[in-house]
């Protein structure tokens, strides 16, 4: 899957700066598309390995909102709102790559494909 969103990202206006800290940002996600991208062969497609990424993104995300509660009881009131947080955040940048990607289909259809191992 296509690692390129960060550093020609389409997505965002020219007139915004990348600052050193967006940049690190990007960084991280290209890691982890990349171990995700490593997963890929005989035994796993990409839908499976998506599966497992939204999962530990899933899991992940569940430890750090704990942080900062004392009570287990106080976590679980805030279940909905961190939910909700959660959602909010995947939609919107689901969305900014879907529109990312669709803009850029060809470049990318050729980057997945560039990627994949000679048969």
């Amino acid at each position: 899957m296509s690692q390129d969103s960060n550093t020609q990202d389409n997505n965002v206006d020219a007139s915004i700066e990348i600052t050193p800290e967006m940049q690190a940002f990007y960084q991280r996600a290209d890691a982890i598309i990349g171990v995700a991208n490593s997963q890929l062969g005989p035994d796993a497609h990409s839908g499976q390995v998506g599966a497992s990424l939204l999962y530990a993104a899933a899991r992940y995300s569940a430890s750090v909102a704990s942080i900062g509660f004392v009570k287990a009881d106080d976590f679980a009131k805030e279940k909905d709102d961190i939910v909700e947080f959660y959602v909010k955040q995947y939609r919107q940048m689901l969305s900014d790559n879907l529109t990312d990607y669709a803009q850029n289909f060809d470049k990318y259809v050729q980057l997945n494909k560039d990627d994949k191992p000679a048969e």
